[in-house]
């Protein structure tokens, strides 16, 4: 009898070690959960907007152009193969900025705050999950993260769009309920570095009116410089009125300084290069000109709109704007590329061995050796993407190599921004795009770390031999 009943306990455990481990694949790695959940609602939106009720003309739209907006509304890209305004209903409207708000917001963030809301408490899964898309630095500040999420979320939007709202009523004559619809999509694609703009020509015919173009630069820069950066904001605002210090993190003044410091370089380079330009900032009085060039600077943190032809840029404008769209904005916020962070820890280690320095150093902090390998294998793994992309874009498209490198940096770093060619790319290379934009998204270390079955640690030391560097 003990026999015969010691096989089926056997084959029901073997059955619910499988379970748990085909579980396991896909759950078990927080940063693995959100490449997933990333992908689980890029596919749902390629359904909602292969449906004909998502078109204007009632027809059913064909699987690569519903694929491709839906993965650029979730990665919050900005780059189409139709135009937003004109080809889809609004219902296709709706979901592509439901789409584009989620991506922004974080898929898992956005379920762990779901369960908040309904349970009134994380479980631990759901709070190592949201850690690893937040960069929260521990577990017990998930809930104050998530909390803090919506609500800046909220407010931006809310202002912003409030603001575009009253603007589009007043100053060009739109409906109420076009200058409302106008004004809050435009804010939540501004905050959220969508870049999707229903105008065939995006923010052109708005170059020359700040009450328009500031504010979406403002969201563009909120929402790009990271919700960790904006949240200790308020709170130590709120911790200096108590106490009378400020406080600041390195992690907050990198972001910070690094952030104003490529937004004026981006102004002065992109005024000096295109002030003559009669394609672009050339027809605009001085103050024109600096807005806009301020709003182009604004939009390389990878929001996507445009205000003048990008298309009619000089080659040096472009590879300017190529070296912003690579460094992005802030880490744990809507913009993509490599991030601010990593490009001022690589300019950090850069100095200290030229000054012949042991160790790296900001800001009055030493930097640890991880920090660097994490900055260094991002910065190298974006290249190498880019490089591959715009190698494999050159195959299969008979486009000039400054306008498919564009192309691929924009794609990678989330950014939208585009000479006029995405449309042009056959089949194949808007596959490409495709998987540039979701990788771009993710963040290569995210992506691998999400693929990796376990964590290896070695448990022993190689032999040091350094070789001849340079």
């Amino acid at each position: 009898m003990t026999g015969r009943a010691a096989a089926p306990a056997t084959r029901a455990t073997r059955t619910h070690g499988a379970a748990r481990r085909w579980q396991s694949l896909f759950t078990a790695h927080p940063a693995r959960t959100v490449v997933n959940g990333f992908a689980a609602v890029i596919l749902l939106g390629t359904v909602l907007l292969m449906l004909p009720v998502a078109s204007e003309d009632g027809s059913s739209t064909g699987l690569v152009t519903a694929l491709f907006t839906s993965t650029s509304a979730v990665c919050v890209t900005g780059l189409v193969v139709v135009d937003t305004g004109t080809y889809w209903s609004g219902f296709g409207e709706g979901v592509i900025m439901a789409l584009f708000q989620v991506g922004g917001f974080g898929i898992m963030t956005m379920a762990s705050l779901l369960g908040l809301l309904i349970s009134g408490k994380l479980r631990l899964r759901m709070q190592l999950t949201a850690q690893a898309e937040t960069k929260s630095l521990g577990i017990g500040d998930v809930r104050k993260v998530l909390l803090g999420v919506a609500g800046c979320t909220l407010v931006v939007e809310l202002v912003v769009g409030s603001v575009l709202a009253l603007r589009l009523r007043l100053g060009y004559g739109e409906s109420v309920w076009d200058a409302m619809y106008l004004g809050f999509f435009h804010s939540v694609s501004a905050f959220n570095n969508a870049g999707f703009g229903l105008h065939v020509d995006n923010l052109t015919k708005y170059a020359r009116d700040p009450w328009v173009t500031l504010p979406i630069a403002v969201a563009v820069v909120l929402g790009g410089i990271g919700f960790p950066v904006l949240l200790e904001l308020l709170r130590h605002n709120r911790r200096r009125r108590l106490t009378g210090r400020r406080g600041w993190s390195l992690h907050l003044r990198l972001t910070v300084f690094t952030t104003a410091v490529l937004l004026t370089v981006g102004t002065v380079l992109t005024c000096a290069l295109e002030w003559g330009n009669d394609g672009t900032l050339g027809p605009f009085d001085w103050q024109r000109k600096i807005l806009a060039g301020f709003f182009h600077s604004a939009m390389t943190r990878t929001a996507g709109f445009n205000s003048v032809d990008i298309g009619a840029m000089t080659d040096a404008t472009l590879l300017v704007t190529c070296m912003l769209m690579f460094i992005g904005g802030g880490s744990a916020g809507t913009a993509g590329g490599i991030k601010v962070s990593t490009f001022a820890v690589l300019g950090a280690a850069m100095l200290a061995e030229v000054r012949g320095e042991p160790h790296s150093g900001v800001m009055g902090r030493k930097l640890a050796p991880h920090v660097l390998r994490q900055a260094l294998t991002v910065a190298l793994a974006g290249v190498g993407l880019v490089m591959s992309a715009t190698l494999a874009l050159l195959v299969v498209a008979d486009k000039p190599f400054e306008q498919v490198l564009f192309e691929a940096v924009s794609a990678f770093g989330t950014v939208g921004l585009s000479t006029g060619i995405t449309g042009d790319l056959p089949t194949s290379g808007q596959l490409i795009v495709i998987l540039l934009m979701f990788v771009g998204r993710l963040g290569p270390v995210t992506l691998v770390s999400a693929l990796a079955l376990r964590e290896r640690t070695r448990r022993y030391q190689l032999p040091e031999e350094r070789p001849v560097i340079g």
